[in-house]
């Protein structure tokens, strides 16, 4: 954290909700190798007990994939952005610090849109954009996304895809015909759930041509680029 250029205000929040995450990790561990062992985990969506489990889990984005994500968004330039799963709201206040950067720099307006399909975490997440000054910045979109994501408009610069496998196709289907030329498109942990879970995805990914590389994170960071 101490490398980003934030405001002390705003990395003491981040790294709050970090930590908040991280103590979560080991329950959510046990609760998929419970699952697994019970031969009641499937890939094809979350079922009730999964979604009572996560409603407060803030399964926050990796603080090093974050931070790639912020230098990655400052570096491009970025204005519009569309973040896929914002949970808590972690990595939406990467995103939107790096656009607020960017319109200090160089004038102009931005945007991060956000989806959450939980009203509580939504709840919880408009309360940490207020608290780091990035509220007006942000537009976060409650419900379902194959809902909320219909009435996009363009030049996208950057997707971050932080959402439970099923969802990625949906989503990216939506968003793809907004992306400028040379958008990048980041989806996590397609290394860690390869093959099956993510191949709709890929399917997609493919068949538009976007050029894509897995970055080596742990659990993988998918770049795609739109040509």
């Amino acid at each position: 954290m101490a490398s980003l250029p934030f405001a002390p205000e705003l990395a003491s929040l981040l790294d709050r909700l970090h930590g908040a995450s991280e103590g979560q990790e080991g329950a959510i561990r046990g609760y998929f190798e419970a699952r697994a062992a019970a031969g009641t985990l499937s890939w094809n969506g979350l079922d009730e007990e999964s979604h009572r489990f996560f409603a407060d889990k803030l399964v926050a984005l990796d603080r090093d994939k974050a931070a790639f994500v912020f230098h990655l968004s400052r570096a491009m330039a970025c204005r519009r952005v569309v973040e896929v799963g914002t949970s808590y709201g972690v990595s939406t206040l990467y995103l939107a610090e790096a656009v607020r950067q960017t319109i200090a720099a160089e004038g102009g307006r931005g945007l991060v849109v956000g989806t959450e399909h939980e009203a509580a975490k939504a709840s919880a997440a408009r309360d940490n954009f207020a608290a780091a000054g990035l509220s007006d910045l942000i537009e976060l979109r409650e419900g379902d996304l194959r809902r909320t994501l219909k009435d996009l408009s363009g030049p996208i610069d950057l997707v971050l895809m932080d959402i439970w496998v099923e969802m990625a196709r949906p989503a990216i289907e939506l968003i793809a015909p907004h992306l400028r030329a040379g958008a990048a498109v980041l989806a996590d942990n397609t290394a860690q759930f390869e093959g099956r879970p993510y191949a709709d995805y890929f399917a997609f990914v493919r068949e538009q041509g976007f050029s894509t590389l897995t970055l080596p994170f742990a659990g993988g960071l998918e770049m795609s680029v739109k040509l």
